[in-house]
């Protein structure tokens, strides 16, 4: 059975404490990190997760925009696998078993191809480290110009040939220019975590779950076809006016698209 996540930026709170509270008062099983610095931040976080029955579901790198593996210069791709491996580290310690990466983006001056191969050639080196703290490297389908077919993300992950590498995909970021039932099919088992938010084909723009175009019934579908039974993770922005009233619809809203 598919469980409900929340990112963490997406709960409303003064802390932590507060937002764990509320993620559990709303019916989340659990939550996404982002990478987190030292051991005792990582065992508060542990700690009060726990205290509220949460899970950690996984952590998400937050070094990949500013320090992408595919950048032309060593030192800056040197910084983001130090990035990766920092979040692993997260991950282990928090219990998560998969950590988000965005692992290059396509630029004027970087290359489909310079972003394959320099992003390939870093991760192969991070990857042993991830093997050995039992965390999964989760590939975000994100807007970077970049594994641009679902063949094509098929083949990156592929390539790796470990169970530590896989997809994490991102339903909302399909929808533009792909269905996301036929990504989900054609990525199958390599697909380890799934990240949801609305989108509306029509007008390009991120929306409620509910509130766009995709057709979730499709994708449930999908995602019971291939047998997933991992987290759904909510990956929404705060909303100011009702930010408690939100959460709670937010929870309903895949509870919805869960029955479908």
């Amino acid at each position: 059975m598919m469980k409900k996540g929340i990112c963490i930026g997406s709960l409303p709170g003064a802390n932590l404490e507060e937002q764990f509270r509320l993620a559990a008062s709303c019916g989340f099983q659990g939550v996404e990190a982002m990478t987190l610095d030292g051991d005792a931040e990582r065992r508060e976080f542990r700690a009060l997760a726990e205290s509220h029955g949460l899970a950690v579901s996984s952590v998400m790198n937050r070094d990949h925009w500013q320090r992408p593996l595919s950048d032309p210069d060593p030192a800056v791709r040197r910084r983001g696998l130090d990035g990766i491996r920092m979040s692993i580290e997260t991950a282990a310690a928090l219990g998560a078993d998969t950590v988000l990466v965005v692992p290059a983006t396509v630029t004027p001056d970087v290359t489909y191809e310079e972003a394959w191969e320099r992003s390939a050639q870093a991760l192969a080196e991070v990857l042993p480290f991830a093997e050995k703290s039992k965390v999964v490297l989760g590939i975000e389908n994100v807007w970077n110009k970049f594994l641009l077919s679902p063949r094509d993300f098929a083949a990156y992950i592929d390539g790796f040939g470990s169970a530590c590498l896989g997809a994490y995909f991102d339903v909302g970021n399909v929808a533009l220019f792909g269905y996301p039932d036929h990504w989900i099919r054609s990525l199958a088992l390599r697909i380890r975590k799934v990240h949801l938010k609305g989108f509306d084909a029509g007008r390009s723009a991120f929306t409620w779950l509910l509130e766009g175009t995709i057709d979730w019934k499709r994708v449930v579908d999908a995602l019971r076809e291939i047998g997933y039974e991992d987290y759904l993770v909510a990956e929404l922005p705060r909303d100011e006016k009702d930010p408690v009233g939100r959460l709670g619809k937010i929870s309903a809203d895949m509870d919805h698209i869960l029955g479908l």
